[in-house]
């Protein structure tokens, strides 16, 4: 249509509204029509909002046409279903919220409707955000664009396979312990996960309120940077929210990498890496140092335990955020013969079993004499690991990881394996618990299946990061394949 290829960027579909090449309405519709023609096969969207996203693309025809058009205005996004939308049904993909319309916008969607974007509608994942497969949720599993028989990742996969499908031109997800950058580098996008307090959590359904972050996932790094324009910021009703000044983030996109100190953390090497992700990691290491990049071994020894201290802080966190949903207040609510009966039907039924199996672990951590022994405990540690990556970006810019250890899995391989769920996400736990920042990009294939990797920096160095990704996918062409379904 006019141009327009399933793969278009945000830049790219900018250019072609200010152009006037195209209207924001029929880029809406083209990408309406392509949600109709790929969702039976890869069911990324809980809800598509197509009366309101018809609505908005006109006005944004109505903007671009008086010159008040900015670089998302009209451009069609998708947003996961844990971020409150005025008026629009938010599940957080479970049974608890199925029916859940918030009355309020969360800051990150104020910021996007503020900017004239259009949002075609909300997408799948794994229940309140807790799973690595996206098959975790209360409605139906998504399916990987590149594989259908395998996941991709999780919790953010209707958020990469939205942006990897073509269904959008980029999408909204949150990341806890991965949930943007391991789906992301599945799905092979673009994932940004920012520093913690960069952007507003205002407005996100919690699962474990001191790891959330809220982040884009695009089809290259420049819309990785445009996005991040838009939705960074203070916000003083998020008191997680650091006053920091955003910077114009695409002001770092430069292809030099001379003199950049990169460090490989022997660490996330971890024994049981399939051979060809280790293989596409050599080959990424060698183009960085060809781009100028020196690349040298560097250790963080308390990495092997980030795992156990996120599966002890995040079910703490999620115990105690979750205890709102007892069928009084909102929500899903089981009507018995007794109070107790209510609370504890509506939370027996309205909770999928991984959601209960943290809840679990999480009240059990808290509980009188384990607290020390398990959650305090856990949060030295954190320090402990904070400090370590505090350390070691004295001396580099930036480490240089994969997202995971393996290729998409196939579905329901792991469904009965809650452990080995939980280690797909051991390469991109430390970054949530240390609260600095990481990008997931495409670096390349294993079997046709695709291999992300992770970039991670100090706090606040999302320029850094986006300059590392931009010199490495302007040098490869990863970025420029395209799953067919």
């Amino acid at each position: 249509m006019n141009g327009i290829s399933d793969g278009v960027t945000v830049h790219e579909a900018h250019k072609l509204l200010k152009e006037k090449k195209i209207s924001s309405v029929e880029l809406t519709q083209h990408y309406l029509e392509r949600i109709k023609k790929v969702e039976p096969k890869v069911k990324a969207f809980t809800t598509v909002t197509e009366e309101l996203a018809m609505e908005r693309a006109r006005k944004a025809d109505e903007s671009i046409a008086d010159g008040k058009a900015g670089l998302l205005t009209g451009v069609p996004l998708a947003i996961k279903d844990v971020i409150c939308t005025k008026g629009v049904r938010t599940t957080c993909s479970s049974k608890m919220l199925e029916n859940f319309i918030p009355p309020y916008d969360a800051m990150v969607m104020e910021k996007l409707n503020a900017a004239g974007a259009v949002m075609v509608g909300k997408v799948n994942m794994d229940e309140f955000a807790m799973g690595s497969s996206t098959e975790n949720s209360a409605f139906f599993p998504t399916h990987n664009p590149w594989d259908l028989e395998r996941v991709p990742g999780g919790s953010s996969g209707g958020s990469a396979v939205a942006v990897a499908a073509g269904e959008a031109v980029a999408a909204l997800g949150s990341d806890t312990g991965g949930s943007i950058r391991q789906p992301a580098g599945f799905c092979s996008v673009v994932g940004f996960k920012p520093t913690y307090g960069r952007v507003s959590r205002y407005g996100l359904v919690a699962f474990a309120s001191s790891l959330d972050q809220i982040g884009p996932l695009t089809q290259d790094v420049t819309d990785c940077a445009l996005l991040m324009n838009v939705i960074s910021g203070h916000d003083k009703r998020d008191s997680t929210s650091v006053p920091e000044p955003v910077p114009d983030y695409t002001k770092s996109l430069k292809p030099d990498l001379k003199g950049m100190r990169l460090g490989i953390p022997k660490e996330y090497y971890v024994e049981g890496m399939q051979s060809g992700v280790s293989d596409v990691m050599k080959a990424a290491r060698k183009k960085l140092e060809e781009l100028g990049a020196i690349l040298e071994e560097v250790s963080l020894p308390h990495t092997p335990y980030a795992l156990a201290v996120y599966y002890i802080i995040a079910p703490s966190e999620a115990s105690a955020n979750l205890a709102r949903y007892d069928g009084v207040k909102y929500g899903y609510s089981y009507k018995g013969n007794t109070m107790w009966e209510n609370m504890e039907k509506t939370r027996g039924n309205g909770f999928g079993a991984e959601v209960k199996r943290r809840i679990m672990l999480g009240t059990y951590a808290l509980s009188a004499g384990y607290y020390d022994a398990w959650y305090l405990k856990a949060q030295k540690v954190r320090t402990l690991i904070r400090q370590e990556f505090d350390k070691v970006f004295e001396k580099y810019d930036a480490l240089i990881t994969p997202t995971s250890p393996t290729v998409p899995f196939k579905i329901g391989e792991k469904k009965d394996d809650p452990l080995a769920m939980y280690l797909s996400d051991v390469c991109t736990l430390p970054v949530n618990i240390a609260g600095v920042p990481g990008i997931s990009i495409p670096a390349g294939f294993v079997d046709d299946l695709p291999v992300g990797m992770q970039i991670i920096g100090k706090h606040f160095s999302e320029e850094t990061l986006l300059k590392v990704a931009y010199a490495y996918e302007q040098a490869t062409e990863w970025h420029k394949k395209r799953a067919e379904v």
